[in-house]
This record gives C-alpha cells, sequence and structure tokens, in this order.
C-alpha cells in the first residue's frame, strides 16, 4: 500500500505510516492478503483505542490514538463586536473554539490576523494556557503619566526640544536596543531561575531594561482632555507621556519556547489549530510558562517605569497622575460561575470600573476609559484600533508625501517611523470605539503632538 492509500483510510505521514508498513510486513508474512491487510489497517484507524492492547497491532494503535484530535461535538460560543470584521480573524477565532479546552470567546473590534488567536481575540479555556493566545509579546501595555508642564511646551521650539531630547536620550527603539549604563529597577530582583529561559536571558532582559522596541510600540507627548473629575484631576488640558511596548526580546523568546513545547505535546492538532497548542496547568510545563508569563509581566511594567522615571527626572517635572493597563496575557479569573483561564490577545481589561488606556495611531486621538463589565465579552475590549492593511502591502503602497500631509493637519511632529506604521494602516479608532459603547465608558481624551517609533525598516517584533 502506498502512503496515499493509507492516508485515506487515516494514517497519516510520519510516525503513523511507518508503524503501519511494519504492520503490513507483519501481516503479509502471516499470509494475510492485500484486502484482508487493508481491513485490518482501516479498523485500527477508526478506533485505535480497542487495539492498545492488541499483541501485534498496539504499536500502530498507540502512535494513531496520540495523533488522534478530540474535537469537541460543540464548539465553544463566542460573541463578537465591531462591523466589516476581516474574515481570516473570524475564522481564527472560529478554529481557537474547536479545542477541546475552550470554553468561551470574544472577538474585539479591532481584530486582525495573528498567530493562532487574532489580536483582539479573548479565549477562556479549561485548566490550559496557550502561548500563541497570550501572545509573542507578552505583557505588552501602555502607560500614560500626566506632568505638570504646561501644554504651551509644545508649541515653543526651546521648550518642545527638552520633550524631544527627553524622548530621545532616556529610551531606545529598534532590534536588540539595549543601554550601555544599564538601568535598575526592583524587577531585577525577582525570581529569574522559574524557569531555564528567563534565567538563561536575564542578562539580556537587563541590558534592554527602559528600551521600547520597534512595530507598534511607541513613546509620545500629547494633550489630554479631561471633562469630567472622573481621573482625581480637576476639568482642563494636560501634557502626558504616552508609551507602548512589552517584554521585548526575553518575552518573545519565552513565548517561542513555550510554544514549541506546546506544539510538540500536541502532535495530534490539525494545521490549523497547531499554533494554538497549549499546556495543561496541572503540569510541570503548564505552572513553568504560567510562571515566566508572570515574570514577563512584571519586567515589561519595569520597562515602563523605567522609561517614564527616566524621562520625567530628565524634565525635572511632577507627576500628577499615573495610568497602565496591559494585554497580551492570561488571567485566572471566574466567568459564568466557572474558574477558566482567560487570554487576552490584544484586548484590554475592562471588569467594572477597571480604568484602561486605548490608543489610536500617531494621528489619531487614545482614550482613556472605564470598564462596563460586559459578561459577553469576558470583560474585555479593544486594544487599539487594529490594523487594515500588512506591513508589507503598506510599504509597497503608501508613502511620506501622503502621511506628512495628515501629520500637518493634526498637528504632530513625527521623529520617526516605519512606512508600515503611519495611520492609513489602522481603522478609524472613533468608529471602533462606537462599537464598543457596550464594553468601556470613555472618561478622557489623549491627542499625540510629538511621536517617536522605531525608524523605517525595523523589523517589528510583536
Amino acid at each position: 500500500m502506498r502512503t496515499r492509500e493509507l492516508k485515506k483510510i487515516g494514517i497519516p505521514k510520519g510516525e503513523p505510516t511507518k508503524r503501519a508498513y511494519e504492520l503490513i510486513k507483519d501481516l503479509a508474512s502471516q499470509q494475510h492478503n492485500q484486502k484482508q491487510i487493508k481491513t485490518i489497517l482501516s479498523g485500527i484507524a477508526a478506533n485505535p483505542a480497542l487495539y492498545r492492547n492488541h499483541q501485534t497491532y498496539r504499536k500502530l494503535a498507540e502512535v494513531l490514538k496520540k495523533g488522534t484530535y478530540p474535537s469537541p461535538k460543540t464548539p465553544a460560543t463566542y460573541q463578537k463586536w465591531g462591523k466589516n470584521l476581516d474574515s481570516q480573524s473570524v475564522q481564527q477565532m472560529e478554529n481557537a473554539c474547536q479545542l477541546p479546552v475552550s470554553v468561551s470567546g470574544a472577538l474585539m473590534p479591532d481584530a486582525h490576523l495573528g498567530y493562532g488567536l487574532p489580536i483582539g481575540g479573548v479565549l477562556a479555556t479549561e485548566n490550559a494556557v496557550i502561548p500563541y493566545a497570550v501572545g509573542v509579546d507578552i505583557a505588552c501595555r501602555v502607560k500614560m503619566t500626566v506632568l505638570d508642564i504646561p501644554i504651551k511646551a509644545l508649541e515653543h521650539n526651546k521648550s518642545k526640544n527638552q520633550l524631544v531630547k527627553a524622548i530621545e536620550r532616556e529610551t531606545r527603539f529598534g532590534i536588540g536596543s539595549k543601554f550601555k549604563h544599564r538601568r535598575q529597577h526592583e524587577v531585577l530582583d525577582e525570581e529569574w531561575s522559574v524557569s531555564p529561559i528567563t534565567k538563561q536571558h536575564k542578562d539580556k532582559a537587563w541590558s534592554q531594561l527602559g528600551t521600547s522596541g520597534s512595530g507598534n510600540h511607541f513613546v509620545e507627548f500629547g494633550v489630554l482632555t479631561v471633562d469630567e473629575t472622573k481621573l482625581g484631576l480637576e476639568a482642563g488640558t494636560y501634557l502626558a507621556l504616552l508609551s507602548h511596548s512589552g517584554s521585548r526580546g526575553t518575552g518573545a523568546i519565552v513565548a517561542s519556547h513555550y510554544s514549541k513545547l506546546a506544539q510538540k505535546l500536541h502532535p495530534e492538532l490539525p494545521k490549523k489549530l497547531r499554533q494554538l497548542a497549549w499546556l495543561d496547568m496541572d503540569t510541570e510545563v503548564g505552572q513553568e510558562y504560567w510562571a515566566a508569563m508572570e515574570l514577563m509581566g512584571k519586567y515589561a511594567a519595569a520597562n515602563h517605569a523605567c522609561i517614564h522615571r527616566h524621562i520625567v527626572a530628565y524634565l525635572g517635572a511632577n507627576i500628577l497622575l499615573d495610568l497602565e493597563n496591559h494585554h497580551n496575557f492570561a488571567w485566572k479569573e471566574n466567568h459564568h460561575g466557572r474558574d477558566v483561564i482567560v487570554h487576552r490577545k490584544g484586548a484590554t481589561p475592562a471588569k467594572e470600573g477597571t480604568i484602561g488606556i486605548i490608543p489610536g495611531s500617531m494621528a489619531s486621538p487614545t482614550f482613556v476609559v472605564r470598564g462596563k463589565g460586559n459578561r459577553e465579552s469576558l470583560s474585555s475590549a479593544a486594544h487599539g484600533a487594529g490594523r487594515v492593511m500588512s506591513r508589507k502591502k503598506a510599504i509597497k503602497t503608501l508613502n511620506w508625501e501622503d502621511t506628512r500631509k495628515i501629520l500637518k493637519k493634526k498637528q504632530v511632529t513625527l521623529l520617526s517611523a516605519g512606512l508600515d506604521e503611519v495611520p492609513f494602516v489602522y481603522k478609524n479608532i472613533e468608529e471602533v470605539m462606537a462599537d464598543q459603547a457596550d464594553l468601556v465608558e470613555t472618561i478622557a481624551r489623549f491627542d499625540p503632538r510629538l511621536v517617536k517609533m522605531a525608524p523605517h525598516g525595523e523589523r517589528p517584533e510583536d
């Protein structure tokens, strides 16, 4: 029998095929004809569990049982927000709901294609964590610091130059960016041996502490408008510092390592679900990943703390208010009376009363919000505007001339960025916010004025 014939009766390539040929040879030596052999093989493939103790058939049965995907009879349900969501994102969400560990899900209005779970995807699982449903840039977050500097500083050249110098001196952008004179933070006193990966890459993490990376990560100054005293500030306008980045190179290494491990542990998953391979929380490797993920959460927070602390110190300013939230993470929560692991990949926690930050693009506003605790969204909201154009297409079709026009119109000074991050590649943040009015309440607005991202040509890390 040929490999193609074996595949038709349910025996896939690889180890199962190897075991099948061994059995075929054995059965042929016992004078079984081709029809009889095919019948035996078909029976084993149809229900390998019945033959796991059979003296002759067990080797094939064992490898087939290991490679049998336990597809649920009824997929988990999910709700979606937003109009005209791209079909690939929707398909990825539906794929995730096919996992035997999936309980429920939600798709946010900023959804777009990701690894395994789409960006903007929320997935609750039972006693399992999915590295690629957390994301590559573990614990990517947004932090805002409101300063006592007058907003006129954004208009006068001398004061504006100080703001520019503060950003360029006190953080770094780009792949592998690091500080020659390293930053200090108490996160370095955490237990980095929770995982061999975090232990091995602690020095790398230290060298990148306080850096901003590439892709859609940014540091910017802008105008925060507060209409009511909902943030503990008087109504008015304020100068604020906003940053977006995550756990840098070490977080990406953690994500890659444990996702590969998860895929090895679940060879039964079909190709479309391979990047959604999970780690059981009852296993050592599951607990190891969880500890590494939580450490990367602390490290990402430390990155932002260093960026803001050093920029504020350079400017000699005082802090009026600090806000932050993160995404690309997993939380142990209870929903609908059930303990679950909630993955928010590019989605903002939005429990009732929780303050969050949802940024737009370099030329569109960011919104400070309060969560409404919507049960159907698993108390989640969008984490930004969401892409509508791939990086490759953006570089091929967009240009700086059109970008400069819109930046000028919006009064934005761009220090550096890639063409794949200009405003045209993102959804309209106002529409995204309108589509999730039942998830969050807007309580303040931030308009960017001075923006820095990784220079054009940098490969994104997220």
